[in-house]
């Protein structure tokens, strides 16, 4: 993000749904349904065309090490999912995911300069800090319940949300192209949505009682 324009890095970044379809069929040997996979690919266009990121011959290594954090993090999310279906609570998962960043990034700071914080600086960090925990165990819980490709394409959204903040919170305006590329990233939710099959109650149930009777 230091070495990139925004656009361009998040969009990197956010190409952890395609890596995470990959490593799904490497690592738990799953074979993804194809709508999911349109829709996750979808998704990711809709991003692409809403941020419009462009990347020089000189920004190449920044380029590679910001599509490295994107299949990194597909990665980490079959593991966050393999922990959910072995039994890991969530918080024990958010509490060592942010121990290990926490110390990371301490260690980092060790050797690289950086701006002393001001007390009016406290109050927003908090805020931050109690949203992204609240998130971060949300999507943990998400991980460990539901499909990952359909958590991975729902995550598109926060393009979405954070271009709709704009609008209303900054007056910030779209055009036409980028209304567009919201269409296109909603379709992608959708799709992801409707295409997970619903369990019923019956089954749930019957299907506890195997696991218990096991």
């Amino acid at each position: 993000m230091s070495e990139l324009p925004l656009a361009t890095a998040i969009s990197l970044n956010y190409t952890s749904p395609l890596f995470l379809a990959l490593a799904l069929t490497i690592m738990l040997h799953e074979k993804p349904r194809k709508v999911l996979i349109a829709a996750v690919v979808l998704g990711f266009v809709g991003v692409t065309l809403l941020l419009r990121p462009s990347l020089h011959v000189d920004e190449f290594i920044a380029g590679t090490i910001g599509l490295l954090s994107g299949a990194m993090a597909g990665v980490v999310y079959v593991h966050v999912t393999q922990l959910g279906r072995a039994g890991e609570p969530d918080w024990r998962t958010v509490f060592y995911f942010t121990l290990v960043c926490t110390l990371g990034c301490a260690l980092w700071m060790l050797f690289m300069h950086f701006t002393p914080l001001a007390w009016e600086d406290l109050p927003v960090l908090l805020g931050l800090g109690v949203v992204a925990t609240i998130a971060q165990l949300a999507m943990t819980r998400a991980y460990r319940t539901g499909s990952p490709l359909v958590v991975g394409s729902l995550a598109y959204t926060t393009v979405l949300l954070a271009s709709l903040f704009g609008v209303l919170l900054w007056n910030e305006t779209l055009s036409a192209d980028r209304w567009l590329a919201v269409g296109i990233i909603i379709l992608s939710g959708v799709m992801s949505v409707l295409s997970t099959p619903r369990t019923s109650p019956n089954t749930s149930s019957n299907a506890a009682e195997s696991s218990k009777s096991a």
